[in-house]
């Protein structure tokens, strides 16, 4: 599946359960990580959990497996790396901490 759908796919999940403050940026033009970060925030860490869980669910029923995950046990900040697409799941104090959205500035931010 080409990243475009699969962030398609993890923007849709991330909707239907209530995820807040979804952005999808397109790091492709400056940066060899990935082509797009997508980043939501969570209401609690069983929300965050529960929107991990889904993702990989929904991901895995379209023949999509993530490479690697981190932070699922904390649940304060999951990332679900897809290879070019790489999602990040964070507590609202987390999120603003790390700004990856300041960070990643000079791609180009689609808000959701």
């Amino acid at each position: 599946m080409e990243s475009k759908k699969i962030a398609e796919k993890i923007v849709g999940t991330l909707q239907d359960k209530k995820a807040k403050d979804i952005n999808v940026i397109d790091i492709n033009k400056i940066s060899i990580l990935a082509d797009y970060f997508i980043v939501c925030t969570g209401s609690s860490t069983t929300h965050i959990k529960a929107l991990a869980d889904e993702v990989e669910e929904k991901l895995i029923e379209a023949g999509v497996r993530y490479f690697h995950k981190e932070g699922y046990e904390t649940a304060r900040w999951i990332l679900l790396d897809y290879g070019d697409v790489v999602l990040h799941i964070f507590h609202e104090e987390d999120r603003a901490f790390y700004n990856l959205e300041r960070l990643w500035s000079d791609g180009v931010i689609n808000y959701r």
